[in-house]
């Protein structure tokens, strides 16, 4: 198994008075040269959003962006006419594809936003651009995986243009919880939303991410309870 360790207090910071922000991997004025991503997985960032604040209309080429928010309410408006409000029972995914633009503010006038944004580089370019939406049932996370994103049209959740797997889950304190791929080939990323477990007997704690590659299982074992975002990605594009 190999392996790699990003900690919570280790990452980037951008800090703009509405926005705070922390980057996993390099992103905007943040550069480490041993975090340029992790495989096809280029942006995770953890964003905080003030009230009546947000990210006005900007474009994007050759990407798939998706949004998880943790907490308050965001609306989302693209160039394709889309209009959605996201709250955190639903995650969004946008496929940027040959260039789309879009807007992604904080509704609420008194309550923050907390969302991740994550980037992955597609398998293909120029892709006519699309959005969707899937809506979290939490019950069906509660220690077991929940599948959020596939390459695939039909699975549970949204889909992009790469061979990859999201899923959630939300262990309770003492359970353990396995994974299996579905391709040996891919790497698997986890990033710990809530809580503190092992992973294959590295400690993690909130906001803590994990690399993993040429391994044969993951084994999560909860030490309090803990909410877990499990991302497998291609390792090479």
């Amino acid at each position: 198994m190999k392996f790699v360790v990003h900690k919570s207090e280790d990452r980037g910071e951008t800090s703009i008075g509405w926005l705070q922000s922390r980057h996993s991997f390099s992103f905007g004025s943040f550069y480490d040269s041993s975090k340029n991503g992790f495989g096809v997985l280029r942006v995770l960032n953890d964003d905080f959003v003030s009230a009546g604040n947000g990210f006005g209309k900007h474009g994007h080429k050759n990407m798939e962006i998706i949004s998880i928010p943790l907490s308050g309410t965001m609306e989302h408006k693209d160039s394709m006419g889309n209009v959605s409000t996201i709250t955190p029972n639903k995650i969004q995914v946008m496929s940027a594809g040959s260039g789309i633009e879009h807007s992604e503010y904080n509704k609420s006038e008194t309550d923050d936003l907390k969302f991740l944004q994550i980037w992955i580089t597609p398998n293909q370019l120029n892709v006519h651009p699309r959005y969707d939406e899937f809506v979290l049932d939490h019950h069906l996370m509660s220690d077991t995986w929940l599948q959020i994103l596939s390459p695939n049209v039909n699975d549970s959740g949204v889909w992009i243009h790469q061979n990859s797997w999201f899923n959630l889950s939300e262990i309770n304190e003492g359970k353990t919880l396995e994974y299996e791929q579905n391709d040996i080939r891919n790497g698997i990323y986890i990033f710990v939303l809530e809580g503190e477990c092992l992973v294959n007997s590295i400690e993690l704690s909130q906001k803590d991410g994990l690399g993993l590659w040429e391994n044969d299982k993951v084994i999560i074992t909860s030490k309090t309870k803990c909410k877990v975002l499990l991302m497998e990605v291609p390792l090479k594009q």
